[in-house]
């Protein structure tokens, strides 16, 4: 049968997925973790990540049971983490370890460029407020604290570029992953080296930088080395590739008007739209998606690492927290919790620490767990009523639950009851392998995306519907506004 291979290469982990590209079956899976890593100095080896690719794809082939043969797979698409900074020396070789989107240690590099240009001309000139996870603050860093790594510099990637490097020799990129670098420009959809200029005036960056790619468009074939290596025919086509949300939003079908929410370790909510967004405040990240339109997204820090922490603290299961919560009313008592347990960057503040209200002598273990997700629900609701403020269409009426959250029976009620919206959770589990396998299977038969989205079933899935059992939303997330407002 005819075959794509989609790859979703995370912090934590490369994913392999085998999709049949006529009817989007999945015929074969597999996994390999990367070695952790965790702020302040959070990096990883690319090696690391070539070698769980091999492992993944060896394993996803493995699976078929003997119903696909590697030369089956028609062609393959890489979808990873954004913002990650690998640098390449004039041999094309990897010169340190790779600085993670969750480094933070670049957050003084960040501060220090903000504050050259400004943070309005920053979202003129690029559409985002450069973070410690952009790419352009990493490589400030670079600068001040190795220069002579820095100085070496042939070559700047992202994780997904480099991924496609190693697959094919061609140094290219897409316009979803090149808009969270900091130095691309998703409205005017160029490099804007300006911008690096901030970093070393002296450099001449464009021959530093990748192609980027347009929508749909082949990075390459197989090298025979990297053939060799997975297993695969040489010259297989090779997709463009894209970041993780990006890919997430295609794997799920994503269209104009609806809005995905995300929740892992952290938190994201976006909705694809026309128009390029720009959000002076740094609140919005100003992202291109990978169809050639626009994906604005809003991030937090806290996401299932709150609800984590209260079961821990209730010793209790992810199912067990579920179940307490879902005993709760909607308000749970009037306990709010507020978040902010790794600080957090929506809204900006990186000191902050969790804390509790409305607490009373009776209060319960299911008020506390329920507090636990309305929590990280009105952060992100948050975010989506600063999408809504810039301009961002987002009542098209479908509000997508993507992430290990989806899994959780807490989560999806929450999500509904508070935001008055159908909360569908996906078919498919594994949306940014899914959305790059999509590429892939566009690459091969030149299909309108959204017609083999449909023929794939991406958008169906499990509907939970708004059940207020309590307070209502609006008193519910009120609260939530004044205990943020008391810190």
């Amino acid at each position: 049968m005819p075959l794509v291979a989609g790859v979703d290469s995370s912090t934590q982990s490369t994913k392999v997925e085998l999709r049949d590209v006529f009817t989007g079956q999945v015929v074969g899976t597999g996994r390999a973790d990367h070695p952790a890593a965790a702020p302040p100095r959070s990096e990883q080896a690319p090696s690391a990540w070539w070698a769980a690719l091999v492992d993944a794809m060896s394993q996803a082939v493995g699976a078929t049971d003997g119903r696909a043969k590697p030369a089956d797979i028609g062609a393959i698409a890489v979808a990873a983490q954004q913002h990650g900074l690998v640098v390449l020396d004039p041999g094309r070789e990897v010169m340190r370890p790779a600085k993670l989107w969750n480094d933070t240690e670049s957050a003084e590099d960040s501060d220090r460029l903000i504050s050259r240009l400004g943070a309005h001309r920053w979202v003129d000139a690029c559409g985002s407020v450069p973070g410690p996870s952009f790419t352009v603050s990493k490589l400030a860093w670079l600068g001040r604290n190795e220069p002579e790594t820095f100085a070496r510099i042939s070559h700047v990637l992202l994780p997904h570029d480099w991924l496609t490097f190693r697959l094919t020799g061609q140094l290219v990129t897409d316009r979803g992953d090149a808009s969270g670098t900091g130095y691309w420009s998703p409205a005017e959809n160029r490099y804007r080296p300006d911008l690096l200029s901030l970093v070393d005036s002296q450099r001449d960056w464009a021959g530093t930088l990748p192609t980027v790619l347009g929508p749909w468009e082949q990075a390459g074939t197989l090298s025979r080395a990297a053939a060799d290596q997975l297993g695969l025919p040489v010259d297989t086509p090779v997709a463009a590739g894209t970041g993780d949300n990006m890919a997430g939003a295609l794997g799920s079908g994503l269209r104009l008007g609806e809005v995905g929410v995300s929740i892992g370790t952290s938190g994201t909510v976006f909705s694809p739209c026309d128009q390029p967004c720009a959000d002076p405040t740094g609140t919005i990240a100003g992202f291109a998606d990978a169809t050639g339109r626009f994906l604005p997204l809003v991030c937090t820090l806290n996401g299932a690492l709150v609800t984590e922490s209260i079961a821990r603290i209730l010793a209790v299961d992810h199912s067990g927290l579920d179940r307490l919560a879902l005993a709760a009313p909607s308000g749970s008592g009037g306990l709010v919790l507020v978040p902010y347990l790794a600080g957090e960057r929506t809204p900006n503040r990186p000191d902050a620490t969790g804390t509790l209200s409305g607490i009373r002598t009776d209060v319960t273990r299911e008020q506390l767990a329920r507090a636990a997700f309305e929590g990280v629900v009105c952060s992100l609701l948050d975010g989506l009523d600063s999408l809504a403020a810039a301009g961002v269409p987002t009542d098209g009426g479908r509000m997508v639950l993507l992430g290990g959250g989806a899994r959780s029976a807490g989560y999806r009620h929450v999500l509904a009851s508070l935001s008055g919206r159908p909360v569908t959770v996906p078919t498919d589990g594994e949306l940014v392998s899914a959305g790059a396998a999509l590429q892939a299977g566009v690459l091969v038969t030149q299909t309108d995306p959204e017609v083999m989205a449909d023929a794939w079933g991406l958008r169906q899935g499990r509907v939970t519907d708004p059940d207020m059992d309590g307070d209502s939303s609006d008193v519910v997330r009120r609260r939530f506004a004044a205990a943020i407002g008391d810190r």
